[in-house]
């Protein structure tokens, strides 16, 4: 059984696609780039800042990743911050392997008291500009899009939720994007985007269902480009920092967030770049 004096925060999608060895990275600049210049709270996107900061407030922070060699850096500068940290492997796409990671996690550190569900995803991305009408749209990306930002939350939720309700506390934070907020054209070179809309109303359905029993549900969402290796490396960002969001502020609101007592409403945030906010 678990020996663990800690809080537990697991992290499900710990590390960036945009990081300097990151699949988006690669395909927006055909390999990978330096991150020497990134504070580690930039090196792996919202996900290694989130993992910084509640390490930093004393939660043991479980990664999770498809692979483990992606989070063994990121596990590296935790505890090198004087953190606690592990990682275990989990495919969101698989009920087997969410199953078993929860209890991995259960048995080796505890059930976790706070669960955030980082879930990014790049298919349609690559399609050309003549593919960007939705009748391009292989249907193997709409699943893809499907299980990451509907089904993959879902069945997070279902693993975290009994351990939280039974405690009669916990934290279940999901980052979204605007697409859940309006249905917009894809442009060239955006993944398909539309199906993160089942991730807020599932934010909406937790509060109704657990709020009653001590669990806070937010959803995040995250409106602009984000600090990090790969998009550092981007001719907009370098002509246009203002328009970046520092993943480490990003960070603070989601432990503000978690902070809160839970209520009877879901908590949402909208998070944006400094430049884009109106001024009164």
């Amino acid at each position: 059984m678990a020996e663990n004096a800690r809080p537990v925060t697991l992290i499900v999608g710990a590390t960036s696609k945009w990081q300097s060895d990151g699949r988006n990275t690669h395909l927006a600049h055909g390999g990978d780039v330096d991150d020497a210049d990134c504070p580690p709270s930039v090196r792996w996107g919202v996900g290694g800042a989130l993992a910084l900061r509640f390490a930093s407030e004393g939660h043991h922070v479980v990664l999770t990743t498809r692979k483990a060699s992606n989070a063994a850096a990121l596990e590296e500068a935790i505890r090198n911050e004087g953190g606690s940290a592990s990682t275990t492997e989990m495919d969101v796409a698989s009920p087997e392997s969410i199953a078993s990671g929860f209890a991995a996690v259960t048995e080796s550190v505890g059930a976790p008291d706070v669960v955030i569900y980082n879930v990014g995803y790049l298919e349609g991305r690559d399609l050309p500009p003549e593919k960007e009408l939705l009748e391009h749209v292989p249907l193997e990306i709409f699943e893809t899009a499907q299980h990451l930002a509907s089904r993959g939350p879902f069945l997070v939720a279902q693993a975290a939720r009994p351990a939280m309700r039974e405690r009669g506390h916990g934290s279940f934070l999901i980052t979204n994007n605007p697409a859940a907020l309006r249905g917009r054209k894809r442009g060239t070179g955006q993944s398909l985007y539309y199906p993160r809309v089942m991730m807020r109303h599932l934010a909406q359905v937790l509060t109704e269902e657990y709020g009653e029993h001590g669990v806070h549900v937010a959803n995040v969402i995250i409106d602009g480009l984000i600090d990090s290796p790969g998009t550092r490396a981007l001719a907009f960002a370098r002509e246009h920092p203002e328009y970046v969001i520092d993943p480490a502020a990003i960070a603070d609101a989601y432990w503000f967030l978690h902070s809160q007592p839970s209520s009877c409403w879901s908590h949402e945030l909208q998070l944006t770049p400094a430049a884009a906010r109106p001024s009164f």
